[in-house]
C-alpha cells in the first residue's frame, strides 16, 4: 500500500499520488496517460482527474501497479473497479492487469478462443482475477514469451490444468512446462496461433503471432511513445543484440497490426506502416 509520507516530490497536489517505492515499470503511464508522468528514476502524477474516465483510469492503475506505489485518499473505493478487468484492448485481446512484480510489471494478455483460451505471459494470481477468467470460459493455454514474464504462470496452470508453452532455453523458469518449443524456425501451435523464435533479449525469446494482426512481443519490440516509433530495448538486452537485430529482421516476413509488449507501449499501426517502422527500426539497429 502507497504510503502519503513518502510521496515523491513532482505529485500535483490531490487525491492520487506516487510514492518513492515506485520501480518505473511503466504501467500507470499506460493506462492513465493523462494522470500519470515520467520523471528521471520513476512515474508521478502529472494532472488529478477531472473527467470520469481519467479517474477510472488512474484507478486501473493504481490495481495494476506491482509494487502498490500508487496511493489515493479519494472516498470511493479503488475495489469498485477490480472487476473491469481484464481490460478489452480490442476484440478478441484483453490486458490482463494486476501486473507482477515478479516480472518488473510486465504486461499479460488474454485471448478467448473456441477450442480453449490462451493466456500470454502471466498476471499476479489473484482470487478476483482467476473468477473471470473462469466465468470466460478458463484457461487452456500459456504462452509464455520468455523466462522474465514468467510471473505466476505455474500457479495459472494448476489451477485451470493449462498447457504452458516455453522455448527450451527458456525453460529454468518453469521446468515442469507441459510443450516445450525447440529451435529457430517458426511453427504454428494451433491453427492461427504462430509463434516465432526471436533470440537476443534472452536466448529463447519467442513473440506469438495471432490471426496475422496482433503480435504478443514480451521484450523483444515495443513502441516508444517520445520517439513515435518502433523500438527495441538495447539497454536491456541480456543475450545479444547482433541475434536480436537478426531476429527483428525475420519479424518482416510476417504481417501484424498491434504489437502488444510485456513491456513498453503497445500501439496499433496499418499493415504498411508497422512494416514501414519495422525494417527501419532494424536499419537503426544494425547501425548500432
Amino acid at each position: 500500500m502507497a504510503n502519503l509520507k513518502l510521496r515523491v516530490a513532482e505529485d500535483v497536489v490531490g487525491d492520487f499520488f506516487v510514492d518513492s517505492t515506485c520501480i518505473d515499470c511503466d504501467t500507470c503511464r499506460q493506462l492513465a496517460p493523462n494522470v500519470f508522468g515520467e520523471a528521471p528514476e520513476h512515474a508521478y502524477v502529472k494532472h488529478q482527474p477531472s473527467r470520469p474516465e481519467d479517474h477510472r483510469a488512474a484507478l486501473h492503475a493504481l490495481v495494476s501497479c506491482p509494487t502498490g506505489s500508487i496511493g489515493y485518499v479519494g472516498e470511493d473505493s479503488p475495489k469498485t473497479v477490480m472487476d473491469d478487468f481484464p481490460l478489452l484492448i480490442e476484440e478478441p485481446v484483453y490486458y490482463c492487469g494486476f501486473n507482477s512484480p515478479k516480472s518488473y510489471g510486465g504486461n499479460s494478455y488474454f485471448v478467448p478462443h473456441a477450442e480453449g483460451n490462451w493466456l500470454i505471459d502471466s498476471p499476479k494470481f489473484l482470487p478476483r482475477l482467476v473468477r473471470q477468467f473462469e466465468s470466460l470460459g478458463g484457461i487452456a493455454n500459456i504462452f509464455l514469451t520468455h523466462q522474465d514474464d514468467v510471473a505466476d504462470a505455474d500457479l495459472y496452470a494448476k489451477h485451470f490444468g493449462s498447457h504452458r508453452f516455453i522455448h527450451r532455453e527458456e525453460l529454468s523458469s518453469q521446468p515442469d512446462a507441459e510443450v516445450v518449443i525447440d529451435g529457430t524456425e517458426p511453427l504454428e501451435l494451433v491453427p492461427g496461433f504462430k509463434v516465432s523464435p526471436t533470440p537476443g533479449h534472452t536466448a529463447g525469446h519467442c513473440v506469438l503471432l495471432v490471426g496475422e494482426r496482433y503480435l504478443f512481443t514480451g521484450d523483444h519490440l515495443y513502441f516508444d511513445r517520445h520517439e513515435r516509433r518502433l523500438s527495441a530495448f538495447r539497454d536491456y538486452c541480456w543475450n545479444s543484440w547482433s541475434r536480436q537485430t537478426e531476429s527483428m529482421q525475420l519479424l518482416t516476413q510476417f504481417r501484424f497490426e498491434w504489437v502488444l509488449p510485456g513491456h513498453g507501449e503497445r500501439v496499433y499501426l496499418p499493415e504498411t506502416e508497422m512494416q514501414r517502422q519495422l525494417e527501419e527500426l532494424v536499419e537503426r539497429m544494425r547501425a548500432t
